[in-house]
């Protein structure tokens, strides 16, 4: 008897600050605090803030959390010392979906790393989180968006 499929629950980001970062995400995913992990009032303490955060969306997904953790070194993308170890892909249907959702990652605090906005074949632009981590907002392909790449070709 085989077991049953393995789930992803958890995609999970280090931080050396994991609330500034939760809230990035936060607002740019449109996404919600678990119960319990909500921000304290202003000038409240935040004991949850400290330790592990998690967010979710409301159709039940892949969840997004945050651990601390005593130093990260950023990662230095495309190349040099230090490798990425994960990056996010986030899709959206249009070019001016994209541009739109620049301009407001821009506003959160991501940095830009790469801009290929103009490239026809894959639109695109590549970031880091406010933490450091990348992340890439690109154009999917509605073809081939949810084609497992095993099968394409």
């Amino acid at each position: 008897m085989s077991p049953g499929p393995l789930t992803v629950r958890s995609i999970v980001l280090d931080s050396t600050d994991i609330r500034p970062l939760a809230e990035f995400y936060r607002q740019l995913l449109g996404l919600v605090y678990r119960a319990g992990d909500e921000p304290p009032q202003p000038g409240g303490q935040d004991p949850q803030g400290t330790d592990w955060l998690v967010l979710r969306g409301g159709d039940g997904g892949v969840q997004l959390a945050f651990q601390q953790v005593e130093s990260l070194p950023e990662a230095t993308w495309p190349e040099g010392p230090v490798p990425q170890q994960l990056h996010l892909d986030l899709t959206v249907a249009t070019i001016a979906d994209l541009d739109a959702h620049h301009a407001r990652a821009l506003a959160l605090g991501a940095r830009l790393l790469l801009d290929r906005h103009d490239d026809p074949d894959e639109p695109l632009y590549v970031y880091a989180d406010p933490a450091g981590h990348p992340f890439c907002i690109f154009v999917a392909d509605p073809l081939t968006a949810l084609t497992p790449p095993a099968l394409e070709n």
